[in-house]
């Protein structure tokens, strides 16, 4: 799994606002986002397709959050890692996402 160049489409979606400030183990009682209920669903298909293995995926969630997306917020790591290994494996390019990152930033700012 490569960890250098080739990222920052990612690294570069986290702002000083949404670093993890927290110190401690995520808050359990939390609701989660919309997006982290679509997201859990996301990599359950990609499991059940062979595509991507919870367990891989958990593994990585755990080499990779400690690391490389360490400042990311706990809750996030599931769709950063997803995204590291998608891009790993020629799946998506960090053009093609990029282009779909913008494209969700400006449907955000026209509501």
């Amino acid at each position: 799994m490569t960890t250098g160049n080739g990222y920052e489409v990612i690294l570069e979606t986290l702002t000083p606002e949404s670093a993890r400030t927290d110190t401690t183990l995520p808050d359990l009682e939390r609701k989660p986002d919309p997006w982290e209920s679509s997201m859990q669903a996301t990599c359950e298909c990609l499991s059940w397709r062979g595509a991507f293995d919870n367990l891989d995926r958990r593994h990585t969630e755990d080499d990779l959050g400690e690391t490389v997306y360490r400042d990311f917020p706990v809750h996030t790591r599931s769709v950063v890692t997803t995204t590291h290994v998608l891009l790993d494996r020629g799946v998506i390019s960090q053009d093609e996402l990029r282009a779909k990152i913008d494209e969700v930033r400006q449907r955000f700012h026209r509501e």
